[in-house]
């Protein structure tokens, strides 16, 4: 059996923080060209006569980022991992995301030739390599060391897949743990559906689109919807609590418009994991009603996403999500009237995007022209190129897309006050406001929940570039991530022998 590749991209969050976690609430959520792989092969090429015998199989996990490989047996009864390397730190995504693959494959696969190939994949063992993009990870700390300036160029400099930073302290040869600072990408979930992906795949139940053809599904995909389903039920149960969901289903689907699934579907594997099957656990979660919605959206044409990581200290999300939860339950009406009031803001700038999108479709050359023509102009200089209807109309549309950013970024700063929690701090504030005053910047903002973690732009043209000048100047490390729209995809090649970064041509390196 040749080893299957799959990979599934990182997130940014444009809009819905804190609103994405209750329905019918949307969010804006791109995918990037950052993306987790994993690898899957067969341990064992041959198998030996009496296997067919055998109660537990082999698993062997190997991260070469973290200079981790930790061996487990599967029992082929329960499913369950038993680890055989207690010395090597755990990674529980990737365990439960092992279980539940396995766990569906077995669930889903009904004839007898099926079952049978199944369990002769499982007899030969699971070799599971996991590996992230360098945008996953800060190594800002790496190009300070080495003298290199806070520049994209220096980041795309570093080895594809390079090593991530031990702790030196309080550290011995044979237990170092990994300092992991993250760039706020969603890590966790492209890892898990990566994995779930690649398992799936390889133990014949899904077919996934190939990496040149993961745009968007425009219809429903059975195989994709599982590869999600599966996914959602290891992430949460590895993180302790079901989440938005909005990560996973980037990573499945790509960029899009999310609305949450309920919380309810995932009851039984919560309530039943430690004492039910994980066959008859998943079973469970398939059939149950999944209403998440997803529609495709991404970026309209000759607009680029630009990521920026102020490396001032990250931001805990989980004490921000329960601190504006407190607020709401000590102020009511006053959460609502804000959440209402930022709901529609988000909307308005859905809807700008939309329209310009639309605009590039119905008159390519004209749209074209006025989004260069805007790219090297500052926002209050916009208006001179409507100079007929239709140039006008994109104009407005650029303008309202805007207006609402800065809806949105009041009404989030505004939330944080209440809340006594930083979503959009006064050192972000200042640098977000100084970015959107710059030629050809449309928006800019903070991710997800805010914080100090990150901030991000949309330009026009190639007026990226003085974005990211004017960041390093200011200390903020330009990343090289980009929107990339596809969703989960088999891969042909392996990522290691591959330059796989393709924001570098983007960022004009020397």
């Amino acid at each position: 059996m040749a080893a299957v590749i799959a990979s599934a991209p990182g997130k940014v969050l444009m809009t819905g923080g804190y609103l994405i976690l209750e329905r019918p609430n949307a969010g804006l959520v791109l995918s990037t060209n950052a993306r987790f792989y994993a690898i899957v092969k067969p341990i064992h090429q041959l198998l030996q006569p009496h296997s067919w015998a055998w109660a537990w199989t082999d698993v062997k996990l190997t991260s070469p980022q973290l200079s981790r490989e930790s061996t487990y047996k599967l029992s082929l009864k329960n499913l369950k991992l038993q680890s055989i390397s207690s010395r090597e730190s755990a990674n529980p995504f990737v365990e439960q995301a092992v279980q539940y693959a396995v766990a569906a494959a077995q669930a889903v696969s009904v004839d007898e030739d099926k079952k049978d190939m199944l369990h002769k994949l499982l007899l030969q063992g699971l070799d599971i390599t996991i590996l992230g993009s360098n945008d996953f990870y800060s190594y800002r700390n790496q190009i300070e060391a080495l003298g290199l300036p806070l520049t994209p160029e220096s980041l795309a400099s570093l080895p594809t897949f390079s090593s991530i930073t031990l702790n030196a302290e309080g550290s011995s040869e044979h237990n170092s743990k990994p300092e992991v600072a993250k760039t706020g990408l969603g890590s966790s979930a492209a890892m898990t559906t990566a994995v779930v992906a690649a398992l799936l795949q390889y133990l014949g139940v899904v077919h996934l689109p190939l990496s040149t053809q993961a745009l968007y599904p425009d219809k429903d995909d059975a195989d994709l919807d599982l590869v999600h389903i599966v996914a959602q039920t290891a992430h949460c149960i590895a993180q302790g609590k079901v989440g938005s969901g909005f990560d996973v289903s980037a990573a499945v689907y790509g960029s899009q418009r999310y609305v949450r699934f309920s919380p309810g579907v995932l009851s039984s594997a919560q309530v039943a994991v430690s004492w039910k099957p994980l066959q008859e656990v998943i079973t469970d979660v398939l059939n149950e009603k999944w209403d998440h919605e997803k529609t495709k959206f991404c970026l309209p044409p000759l607009m680029t996403l630009v990521l920026g990581e102020p490396g001032t200290g990250g931001s805990s999300t989980p004490s921000m999500v329960g601190s504006v939860k407190k607020w709401q339950v000590s102020e009511p009406q006053k959460s609502l009237d804000l959440w209402r009031t930022l709901s529609e803001a988000n909307a308005a700038l859905e809807a700008e995007l939309k329209l310009l999108s639309n605009f590039a479709e119905e008159q390519w050359e004209t749209y074209k022209c006025v989004i260069c023509s805007c790219g090297g102009l500052g926002y209050k200089q916009w208006k001179e190129q409507a100079t007929d209807v239709f140039r006008e109309a994109v104009v407005n549309a650029l303008l309202g897309a805007r207006e609402a950013v800065l809806q949105i970024r009041f009404q989030m700063r505004q939330m944080g006050k209440e809340a006594g929690v930083p979503i959009e701090p006064e050192s972000q504030t200042q640098l977000l406001d100084a970015t959107m005053d710059m030629e050809g910047v449309v928006v800019a903002g903070v991710p997800g929940a805010g914080g100090f973690d990150a901030i991000f732009a949309v330009t026009l043209g190639e007026s990226n570039n003085k974005v990211t000048q004017m960041w390093s100047s200011r200390g903020v490390l330009a990343m090289l991530v980009r929107e990339d729209p596809r969703g989960v995809s088999l891969e042909s090649d392996d990522p290691r022998v591959k330059e796989i970064t393709s924001g570098i041509s983007s960022v004009h390196v020397a």
